[in-house]
């Protein structure tokens, strides 16, 4: 029987959340991947088991059906093996203003964004207590901190939602061993402005404003090894200040900065898995 550690990472084929399988494989941590798109996902775990001598396993799942969940941890049960690393990583933007998309497309992003991650952290949580120690990351956002922008209505208020419960799930959990991090990136290089389709507007940025996610897991991962880190962790300076700008500024400036910088999304929302 291995002694390495097991790690589950939700969206795992794409950005983020496939670079997380990549340093947790590098750091010795068997795998199991988990998003909508197996090709991917196989592609990964071949990957990895190739480069890093790790077990890496793939279960296919869509976190917004209503058994998903269920069925992912029945899966993982017959592992026979507790997940000792749980990487909530998986989402997406909907795009758009609120009433401009169906109760039914808004309904699934919820699911995915807010449901799911409470769901499988509240089914994982109790093995990890049991052996004394473990982490649960959950992938929140700058826009979680700063004020809501207009045409990603639900985006901010879900990673919001990521940060406080991170926080409150840290607290229960200071005398168990278990580590939690709402992680809070901004401006990140992957798919997920291709997918949501505002690459246009975001390649206008400034190229300081933005990291890779190499960078981004890289640094989450160095703070889980540090028993003084925050458990709201946000990556690189350039965010940080923004994180204690968006604070330390009178709430109606930042509202107005905000307001200002809003645009016009597409209204036929996408989903990527990271």
């Amino acid at each position: 029987m291995t002694h390495r550690p097991l790690a589950l990472v939700t969206g795992a084929s794409a950005g983020i959340g496939a670079e997380f399988a990549r340093q947790l494989a590098a750091r010795g941590h068997d795998l199991v991947l988990t998003a909508r798109r197996r090709d991917r996902l196989d592609a990964l775990a071949a990957e990895l088991s190739q480069a890093h001598g790790i077990d890496a396993q793939v279960m296919v799942a869509d976190l917004a059906e209503a058994t998903a969940i269920e069925t992912l941890v029945a899966e993982l049960g017959r592992l026979d093996r507790p997940v000792t690393t749980l990487v909530n990583n998986a989402g997406y933007a909907l795009t758009g203003h609120y009433q401009d998309s169906s109760w039914a497309d808004q309904a699934r992003f919820i699911k995915i964004m807010v449901d799911a991650v409470a769901e499988l952290s509240h089914r994982l949580l109790p093995a990890m207590q049991a052996q004394g120690h473990g982490a649960i990351i959950n992938v929140a956002s700058l826009a979680g901190i700063v004020p809501g922008s207009a045409g990603h209505t639900l985006y901010a208020a879900s990673k919001a939602f990521l940060i406080k419960f991170s926080e409150s799930l840290a607290l229960e959990n200071v005398t168990t061993g278990v580590r939690v991090q709402a992680l809070c990136p901004g401006f990140t290089y992957s798919e997920f402005h291709d997918v949501s389709g505002t690459r246009q507007q975001m390649s206008s940025l400034p190229n300081y404003l933005w990291m890779t996610s190499e960078a981004v897991v890289a640094e989450s991962l160095d703070a889980l090894d540090r028993p003084s880190s925050p458990v709201m962790l946000v990556t690189g300076r350039i965010n940080r200040f923004l994180a204690w700008l968006s604070r330390k500024l009178p709430y109606k400036t930042t509202v107005a900065m905000m307001a200002r910088r809003s645009q016009r999304f597409r209204k036929r929302p996408q989903e990527t898995d990271s």
